[in-house]
Parts: C-alpha cells; structure tokens; sequence
C-alpha cells in the first residue's frame, strides 16, 4: 500500500521538444500553427519510449519537411497547468540554419499556415509571454555552457533573462 500511495504524489507531467534556428542575421524562425492563435518555434510532443532530442527532430521534420542537425540542450522550462496539465519544455539548438535547409521547407498544412525569421524583440509580440520568455532565455543560453532551467519561462528566482 505504501508504494501506491507514493506513486499517487509522483509527478506525470506531458513533455514536449523544440529547436531554434536561426537566420544570419540572429533572427529565430518561428512557425505559424493552424490551431492555435500565437506562433510557435518548431516542435511538439514527446511519444512514449521517445527522448526529447528524438521528438524534437521528428517533430521538425513532420511540421517542416526537413532534417537539420539538431544541437545541445539550450532551456528545460517546467510549466504547471491545471487546464492543459504540467508540462516539461525541451529547447534544443538548431543553430543557423543553412540555405540549402531553408530552400527545402515543406510546411505541413494541417498544421502550419506560415514561418518566418523574427527579431528577438519580435517574439513577445507573436506569442504568449511564457513562451517568448523561454525563447528569449534559451536564445541567451547559447551563449553559455550548460542549458538554463526555467519555470513558466523565468528562473526560478523570479528575475527574467533579458
């Protein structure tokens, strides 16, 4: 009985990967879902038995048409819901994204109506705020060496990356 009653406090949160990829000109390239109000960076949800780097090339190849290489971990984003769940964000890096990539997008229609390279100060203005913040942060983190942990976009301290 004891097990099961520490299994009913164990956390099942849904988990999702995503990559940034980046113009030459440091713009991140965001997509445009059919189902949803806000843009998106490429990306979607984890399948069982699945990693998140996996899920994060599958899913960029299913809504692209295209198989880039796919970097480091840049974010891990923990973001609590009680209306769609907990969820546990991946942001991995996808780098510039060479021309030959770009020329071979193939948007998958029932999913995506459009893409486009944006500025970072362009991003609160395309998206929902946790999801610009974790853009912005894991856009920061490329710089350093390790990923950054976030929770709803923030570091836990509360102090938002600029």
């Amino acid at each position: 009985m004891a097990a099961n009653a520490h299994e009913a406090k164990m956390a099942h949160p849904r988990m999702a990967a995503g990559a940034l990829f980046f113009d030459a000109d440091g713009r991140v390239l965001m997509v445009e879902p059919t189902y949803k109000s806000y843009w998106e960076i490429p990306g979607g949800y984890v399948e069982t038995g699945e990693s998140p780097l996996h899920a994060a090339i599958r899913e960029i190849h299913e809504e692209l048409g295209i198989t880039p290489p796919v970097g480091r971990l840049l974010a891990v984003d923990w973001a609590p819901s009680d209306a769609e769940g907990d969820k546990v964000l991946y942001v991995f890096d996808g780098g510039e994204l060479a021309p030959e990539y770009l020329a071979e997008i193939s948007l998958q229609p029932d999913e995506l109506k459009g893409f486009a390279f944006v500025t970072l100060p362009e991003v609160p203005e395309r998206t929902i705020p946790r999801l610009a913040r974790r853009i912005l942060a894991a856009t920061e983190a490329r710089s350093g060496s390790a990923p950054v942990y976030l929770e709803h976009g923030q570091k836990p301290d509360g102090s938002r990356m600029s």
